[in-house]
């Protein structure tokens, strides 16, 4: 059972570094300043939407049940991947810097951006099963 359980905290910690190491490097590409758009957040989030709804679906539908590539994908890779704190802080710095109608939009995106992406990756794989 203790052997398990760490193997399982192994593949959440793998997954983890994979995704904050994506994500640092969307930082050092896409820098946010407070006053433009948070782009590297926001890629971070949507793509990881995209990734969860694509590898959830065929780790759920398509592929024999596993122990570790659920948590690996869903609890490591994307966790680390995505943010909703940063794009809470990014939306009030946006604010503080007066721009209040932006930080609405950037909220408002990304969430449309984020269930749009698990939508249609989650499609796509459902549709590539039929084919």
């Amino acid at each position: 059972m203790h052997e398990k359980r760490t193997r399982l905290q192994l593949a959440i910690f793998a997954g983890g570094v994979a995704g904050a190491l994506a994500r640092a490097g969307l930082d050092r590409l896409l820098p946010f300043h407070g006053h433009g758009w948070p782009w590297a957040t926001f890629t971070a989030n949507v793509a990881g939407a995209a990734a969860l709804g694509y590898l959830a679906t065929r780790l759920q539908e398509r592929l024999p049940p596993s122990t570790y590539r659920r948590p690996f994908v869903g609890t490591g890779l994307c966790g680390a991947l995505t943010t909703f704190s940063t794009l809470q802080v990014e939306a009030i710095e946006l604010a503080r810097h007066g721009r209040a109608a932006l930080a609405v939009v950037y909220l408002a995106a990304t969430l449309a951006a984020g269930l749009a992406a698990v939508h249609a990756s989650s499609a796509l794989t459902r549709r590539a099963r039929l084919a």
